[in-house]
């Protein structure tokens, strides 16, 4: 039987690896975008992944594009929450709209995507919740009270969700990963990059493949007896 996921973000950077290599592993994929229509057309071009346009910040909007994801290919056995937004600032200076927003998409866009899924889960008692969270859900970041406290979020819903799941045959789990070589770290200043290695004991970024790697562990059948856990991917930067 062929399962089919869902990846949100899944058309760029860490979400992108993520909907490739679930694809190549054999499952039918969804990956979801917000904005950015040049970007997943290219994505959706290259790799023959369906690609489907909604924000996770919106429940309505996002009952609605699963509804029709599921009418494409199938009821979602596997959901990865990867979508996620940085609006950084000093706690001093920062605004409602910047609390609001990040806090609306990484946070409340997890129960936005997971929730209209739930009972579906239940019902076929089968079911792979995986959320992108962050190093610095872990540790915490200056500039990133908004930020840190969404992922600090996402750990908290991951933990409370697995118990409630898993008599039902779903696990819920949660990734945080360190510093990724993606697009968005790439395009810092190169002494900036240097700076965040050189807290990093491996001494590298990692790939994005890498955290796509321990998604597919996470949604194999393998991984049936792991639920409630959080796996850090992070290079020995910061243990927990």
């Amino acid at each position: 039987m062929t399962r089919t996921a869902i990846v949100t973000g899944g058309s760029r950077g860490i979400g992108a690896a993520i909907s490739i290599a679930l694809k190549n592993a054999g499952y039918k994929v969804a990956a979801n975008y917000a904005g950015n229509d040049e970007a997943a057309a290219k994505f959706s071009q290259e790799t023959g992944i369906p690609v489907y346009k909604w924000s996770v910040a919106d429940y309505d909007a996002c009952a609605a594009g699963l509804s029709k994801v599921e009418a494409d290919l199938g009821p979602i056995d596997i959901l990865v929450n990867n979508a996620g937004i940085t609006r950084d600032a000093m706690f001093h200076k920062m605004t409602r709209e910047q609390w609001n927003e990040v806090i609306g998409t990484n946070l409340n866009g997890v129960f936005n995507m997971t929730h209209p899924l739930w009972s579906g889960m239940r019902d076929r008692r089968f079911g792979r919740v995986i959320t992108i969270s962050s190093i610095n859900g872990q540790k915490g970041q200056a500039g990133q009270a908004n930020y840190s406290a969404s992922k600090a979020g996402d750990i908290g819903f991951t933990k409370a969700l697995a118990q409630e799941g898993a008599r039902a045959g779903i696990t819920v789990n949660v990734i945080c990963p360190g510093y990724i070589g993606t697009d968005m770290v790439m395009a810092v200043p190169e002494k900036v990059r240097e700076a965040i290695v050189a807290q990093i004991p491996v001494g590298r970024l990692g790939e994005p493949e890498e955290v796509a790697r321990c998604v597919l562990f996470l949604a194999s059948d393998e991984a049936g007896f792991i639920t409630g856990s959080t796996i850090t991917a992070n290079g020995g930067q910061y243990l927990s």
